[in-house]
């Protein structure tokens, strides 16, 4: 049977919903015979059966089933009804790593100790064939001891799911952490891309913000491509060495996970010295064995209330949807009422979202040019405040029943770029849109932006 009056198949109690998605939610719940807490997703079948996506739900089960780590979010068992999923997993009382990121950056000792963590749940997952492909701050929660728990392994790949080439061939992960070989999309090593993932996490733990940030995706594709960044100036040296091995945009030179480990940073011993006390034989260190003063200062940090309603994008493989919300950069950078792009979903077939495109251009009285892989050039005939406006339109494709297109100003005035979409462009396509980005979070609008995003509401107590 299914949850009624709180309860879930006569085991569980369910209590206050911690996150939703499109294809999913995830509520906070207490084993009625244990008194364990947990977490439980609830993903509807249809909807993730209508877009093609239960084979991602089935790997997940695999995956977590196969990884069995301290640094890795346990999933206790799965249940199932006719019209919904439950994953039964490892309650992180701490959150999302990500909240303590949007406070600033992190004390060096602090960011190496989630670093090692990170890279030891990482080797792990890598010994047993899995490659993650999404690791990002939001999928890297903290239990209740402060120790780091990875999650969400949707868009995992099995290696038995590489080509003959020996290589994956699936674009996927968040645009500011994914490797410049996925972006290329001729292949790439599940691994590697995972390495330099972990990259960038270990700057923004150091530095409090990306390393690749642009409005524009294209521009910080190009970034990326090249690893065209800069660090800051209270970067130790040895953590600049590091950065610089694994953000190496070419994937057959990059480091290691062994040469990670053998790093002087990351060897380097961080943590606060002992100092012996004349009249007590504990020392500081015998302190924090049982509760590190900064970690606590830290979990309290946590705990602060968050503004209701506040539920900003997430790419996961249950809400593949918000594809589009994690593409959207623009607001960890500028005022969103200034955005430069739009992006919506659609279930139609990629000639058909073609089809529509260009006689919505062609009734607007904009000239079309058709480029490779999808991308369309929207132009003008009259000079406007800023010249001739042009618009580019980019189709992603998410699985074979579900497109992402991006349509992003490439020349002219922002407002009026703005004003056309809304008033013309939006209505004309109504018949192919699924789902435009930003429907589903008004409330981030009026949000004042921060280095990097608002906290989700995600891992919060019942």
């Amino acid at each position: 049977m299914e949850h009624k009056s709180g309860v879930l198949m006569e085991k569980y109690e369910l209590g206050r919903l911690l996150g939703q998605g499109t294809f999913a939610k995830v509520y906070y719940g207490r084993g009625i015979h244990t008194g364990q807490s947990v977490a439980i997703k609830m993903i509807d079948k249809d909807k993730v059966l209508r877009v093609g996506l239960m084979d991602q739900i089935k790997r997940e089960i695999s995956v977590m089933g196969m990884v069995r780590h301290p640094n890795v979010v346990h999933l206790f068992e799965v249940m199932a009804t006719k019209s919904k999923i439950y994953f039964v997993m490892e309650y992180a009382k701490g959150g999302e790593l990500f909240d303590k990121l949007t406070k600033g950056r992190l004390k060096e000792d602090i960011a190496q100790k989630y670093f090692r963590q990170l890279i030891s749940a990482v080797d792990f997952c890598h010994s047993r064939g899995v490659y993650h492909r999404d690791l990002k701050p939001e999928n890297l929660l903290l239990d209740e001891n402060e120790d780091l728990k990875v999650s969400d392994f949707g868009l995992s790949a099995l290696a038995e799911t590489k080509r003959q080439d020996g290589l994956l061939h699936t674009t996927c992960g968040t645009p500011a952490y994914v490797a410049p070989e996925i972006i290329s999309r001729k292949g790439y090593d599940g691994a590697k891309a995972d390495i330099w993932s972990c990259g960038v996490i270990l700057f923004v733990l150091l530095a409090g913000f990306l390393p690749f940030h642009d409005s524009n995706l294209m521009e910080m594709y190009r970034k990326i491509g090249k690893a065209e960044y800069k660090c800051p100036s209270w970067f130790p040296k040895d953590a600049r060495r590091l950065l610089g091995k694994i953000l190496d945009p070419n994937p057959d030179t990059r480091v290691t996970i062994a040469k990670i480990r053998e790093s002087s940073w990351f060897k380097k011993d961080l943590s606060p010295k002992p100092i012996q006390s004349e009249s007590d034989s504990r020392t500081v260190s015998d302190v924090h064995s049982n509760g590190d003063p900064g970690t606590s200062r830290s979990r309290t940090g946590n705990e602060e209330t968050r503004p209701d309603g506040i539920k900003p994008a997430e790419l996961n493989a249950f809400d593949i949807i918000s594809l589009s919300c994690g593409f959207d950069l623009s607001g960890l950078f500028e005022d969103c009422s200034h955005k430069k792009e739009a992006r919506f979903t659609s279930r139609e077939s990629a000639s058909t979202i073609i089809s529509k495109l260009m006689e919505t251009a062609k009734s607007l009285k904009l000239k079309v040019r058709r480029m490779d892989k999808g991308l369309l050039k929207f132009e003008g005939t009259s000079e406007g405040r800023k010249g001739v406006l042009s618009i580019d339109a980019e189709i992603f494709e998410v699985s074979s029943t579900l497109y992402l297109i991006e349509m992003r100003k490439a020349n002219g005035d922002t407002l009026e770029y703005q004003k056309v979409v809304k008033e013309d462009i939006r209505p004309s396509l109504k018949d192919i849109v699924w789902a435009w980005q930003g429907e589903q979070h008004q409330q981030l609008q009026n949000q004042k932006p921060l280095q990097l995003q608002q906290p989700r509401q995600n891992q919060e107590q019942l």
